[in-house]
């Protein structure tokens, strides 16, 4: 392939991949909007349930958020019941994250939800052949540790 087209390529891929980002930041802040959350509080809850448990300082490099940001984001999750707060054994300068009951139920019904994020991206998955959505993936997957590893090298 001359240098050009390949240009021209990585380009179309670059702007689908801004394209898919686009729609999904969309949907999320209106599923956030829906069910009476910030973006910053969804993100944190979205972050958080599918592992039950994080610490503050993991999130926080997760999360590229502000920590101003975040810390508000985890203190109104905590007011709503949604996260507890502890000091981690060994270390009570750091906190960790827990999600409660009441917050695995919300994250799970904010998953069910038919015009919610989580849906909305699932059918769009099955719009895909099982061949597709394998071969997708697995090119997700090289790409993703090929940009990481360039972020680690700081060559880009």
């Amino acid at each position: 392939m001359m240098k050009g087209t390949e240009a021209s390529c990585d380009m179309r891929l670059l702007y689908s991949f801004f394209n898919i980002h686009k729609n999904l930041v969309r949907l999320a802040k209106e599923t956030a909007a829906n069910n009476g959350l910030t973006m910053p509080q969804f993100s944190v809850l979205m972050m958080i349930a599918p592992h039950k448990k994080m610490t503050q300082k993991i999130l926080g490099e997760r999360m590229f958020m502000p920590k101003s940001t975040l810390s508000q984001a985890v203190e109104s999750l905590v007011k709503a019941g949604f996260i507890r707060r502890r000091p981690v054994e060994g270390n009570r300068r750091e906190l960790e994250l827990i999600l409660s009951d009441e917050g695995e139920a919300f994250f799970n019904d904010l998953l069910s939800q038919e015009d919610g994020v989580a849906k909305c991206f699932s059918r769009a998955c099955h719009a895909l052949s099982e061949q597709q959505y394998r071969q997708l993936l697995e090119a997700h997957e090289v790409l993703a540790e090929v940009l990481k590893k360039q972020g680690e090298i700081k060559s880009c």
